[in-house]
């Protein structure tokens, strides 16, 4: 591991569409569980899902069909779906992103520096896709990942504000946003990382093309991750 007196960095990864491309199973596992828990047919017919958290998601879903918002049955579709989420991955034909492994092996070389998640995911989700691609090795701090999650929150920005707070509470310290860098491969990726003061590195490996992302004005706008040594330039020297 690489030795330095540099100030601790934090970069705050997004999931789907920026490490990986699940080939469509996180959105075939929920379509599975409100088939055959809760009986709804076609479930995802004009919603869109890029950016958003899993809590979102499952709320204009619930409010469509007219399920009953409550704890008790978010915690059955959560359930539902990710006892479907590992065979899902098996089912379907994904795979990492261009430069992923090699960006992360080059980056957890630095003393420095933190590898988190900012995601949608509810995180038992993330656990379950980054095993799935043999990611989770990167992200485990003292057996989890400190990070922010689509569990509790439908808007993206309060889940950037609760990955901040979890890596101040794993570091023990307080930790500013300008202190973390996200990268991710939409314009709610950008928004918030721009909500807590955060570096933002926007891909264009997702559904969102270069110049959509470019309209949105990120720190940074790459292609993809496969350049290893300009990528992680862009991260630790600003």
């Amino acid at each position: 591991m690489t030795n330095t007196t540099m100030n601790p960095k934090y970069i705050l990864f997004d999931i789907d569409g920026t490490l990986l491309n699940t080939g469509g199973a996180g959105q075939r596992a929920m379509e599975r569980a409100l088939v055959e828990e809760f009986c709804v047919d076609f479930p995802f017919e004009g919603i869109l899902t890029a950016g958003r958290t899993d809590r979102g998601i499952v709320s204009e879903i619930f409010a469509r069909y007219g399920i009953e918002d409550t704890e008790t049955e978010r915690e059955r579709f959560r359930s539902a779906y990710l006892n479907r989420l590992p065979e899902c991955l098996r089912e379907q034909s994904g795979l990492l992103l261009p430069g992923v492994v090699s960006l992360l092996e080059r980056l957890a070389e630095f003393e420095h520096v933190t590898l988190s998640l900012l995601t949608g995911n509810y995180a038992q989700g993330a656990a379950v896709k980054l095993r799935h691609f043999d990611l989770d090795r990167f992200f485990r701090r003292n057996g989890h990942s400190p990070g922010g999650y689509g569990d509790q929150h439908a808007d993206r920005d309060d889940v950037a504000r609760m990955a901040v707070a979890a890596l101040a509470k794993a570091a023990g310290r307080t930790v500013d946003g300008s202190e973390a860098c996200v990268i991710g491969d939409t314009p709610a990726d950008i928004r918030c990382a721009r909500a807590v003061g955060a570096r933002i590195i926007a891909v264009a490996t997702g559904r969102y093309s270069r110049q959509e992302l470019a309209a949105h004005d990120p720190d940074e706008l790459l292609d993809d991750l496969s350049d290893t040594e300009l990528v992680a330039r862009c991260i630790l020297d600003a």
